[in-house]
């Protein structure tokens, strides 16, 4: 039972390039049910799977593609549920002005099958198989306007991710033949065979930052951060999801199993490996603000806040603790539902009021209020305002990296505290203008008019808005499961 969740969309992705749908409605409630039916068995799994486990296709006696419902894996795959059909209500309405629909959602439907894939992998080599699947699904995505700006964003896009998965893939070789029995399957504390590993400790730490940086091209981490400003060329459901769900989050889930379920966080703490590791991340944090702040175009700036962002979730993961895991994981939920509201609220503003750069809206949240109110919450939430979720994340990395022995722990409290500021500088530079400041002279016959999106693009924008507010109030149940999960107690 555990292929349906990847079947179900794959097959409705394949059904939507080849039936031929009376009307745009039609089309629309297949994919949306689709979607739905997908997310609906994932929550069945998520709630009642723990421990189920499927072998799929065995290729040779070690590699093995095999399934499986873990903690970590229930966090991922909690995430992916939820948000990709309201992502895919939102692109009902977006999409109505671009071309090539159909095209768009059989992609859009076969990346959602692949990254649950990705989400229920029980080794690396399952993980890296949908991994590589997750580039081939998403790239026609970022193709799919066809303009010269979109074919470079195409290539950068696949010249990182096929990159990185060749480091990637140098550290699944490895793991194999380190590991018990020859087995990439994920353990709670690593895999490696101590007997296997003899004086070959520096070495496996080497891979393993390689195998850090591989899979750290999709989380957006220094030296590979360029790609994912870059594909924010493409439509914003794409963005949306390229940003706050499907690849950035494979990349960082894919890091905390390397760091937790390969290696080992018992191999790697107190190494050379670690610290590198944790430079990177608090680098690229700095590095993503510093850019998001210098950023005019609106799409573009989120983009760098996400490369800062998801470095937060990584520099969790590298405090190799359980504190550091239950930060990291919070945040990659919290991010994921923050983020992907900000992109649709610079999606509205790109479709309905045909704005991209951030001086260009100033005072449209007089035009287009539901909009930059949500837009408002969100940012808030971003920049770490209490009682919103972005705080309790935030929190939580703070506390964890306080209670480190590493140096870079207490380094880390800085970093976190001079991000927040440049947070806050790049989002009040755009909640200021729009919502206090009067319409510049060339849209004053805009002024009376309302702009909002319809209900499709609104609705999802509504309903993560209070997510906001109450994972933010109400997030002790959730924080006291992930605890258990960065413990490995699921």
């Amino acid at each position: 039972m555990l292929i349906l969740p990847i079947l179900i969309p794959i097959c409705a992705g394949i059904m939507t390039g080849i039936v031929q749908f009376k009307s745009r409605t039609a089309r629309s409630v297949f994919v949306e049910a689709a979607t739905v039916a997908t997310s609906i068995v994932m929550f069945i799994f998520i709630f009642n799977g723990q421990g189920m486990q499927m072998r799929v296709m065995p290729l040779t006696e070690n590699l093995r593609i095999v399934l499986k419902v873990d903690g970590l894996s229930r966090v991922f795959g909690g995430l992916i549920a939820v948000l990709w059909p309201l992502a895919t209500l939102y692109a009902f309405e977006y999409m109505a002005h671009e071309e090539r629909e159909n095209a768009f959602f059989v992609y859009y439907l076969i990346s959602y099958g692949v990254t649950v894939g990705i989400a229920l992998s029980a080794n690396l080599f399952t993980l890296y198989a949908f991994y590589e699947l997750l580039t081939l699904a998403t790239f026609p995505l970022v193709l799919h306007k066809m303009d010269h700006r979109s074919i470079h964003a195409c290539r950068t896009y696949l010249y990182y991710s096929i990159g990185g998965a060749a480091l990637a893939f140098i550290g699944m070789i490895f793991a194999q033949n380190f590991g018990f029995n020859s087995s990439t399957d994920f353990i709670y504390g690593g895999i490696l065979d101590p007997y296997k590993i003899g004086h070959q400790k520096d070495l496996l730490l080497a891979v393993f930052l390689l195998s850090f940086i591989g899979f750290g091209v999709k989380a957006a981490v220094f030296p590979a951060f360029h790609g994912l400003p870059t594909v924010s060329v493409a439509p914003t459901p794409v963005t949306a999801l390229l940003h706050a769900v499907a690849v950035v989050k494979a990349g960082a889930f894919a890091i905390i199993r390397i760091i937790y379920y390969s290696f080992g966080a018992g191999f790697l703490r107190g190494t050379w490996a670690q610290t590198a590791s944790m430079s990177l991340a608090l680098f690229t944090i700095l590095l993503g603000s510093v850019m998001a702040v210098k950023e005019t175009h609106l799409k573009r700036r989120l983009a760098y806040s996400t490369v800062s962002n998801l470095s937060y979730v990584v520099f969790g993961a590298t405090l190799m603790s359980p504190a550091g895991l239950t930060g990291a994981l919070l945040h990659m939920l919290f991010h994921g539902c923050m983020k992907i509201v900000l992109f649709f609220c610079a999606g509205a503003i790109l479709v309905k009021a045909e704005r991209e750069y951030v001086q260009d809206i100033r005072g449209f949240g007089r035009v287009m209020p539901v909009t930059f109110a949500c837009f408002c919450v969100a940012g808030l939430s971003l920049v770490g305002v209490p009682p919103l979720m972005g705080f309790m994340s935030k929190w939580q990395l703070a506390t964890a990296a306080a209670a480190s022995p590493h140096p870079l722990g207490t380094a880390g409290i800085a970093v976190l505290i001079v991000s927040a500021i440049l947070t806050a500088v790049y989002i009040f530079t755009v909640i200021i203008p729009s919502c206090f400041m009067p319409l510049n002279e060339k849209d004053g016959a805009l002024a009376g008019q309302k702009l909002d999106p319809g209900p499709c693009m609104k609705i999802p924008l509504v309903l993560l808005c209070c997510a906001i507010v109450i994972l933010g109030v109400c997030s002790g149940s959730l924080v006291q499961f992930l605890t258990q999960v960065a413990a490995g107690r699921l």
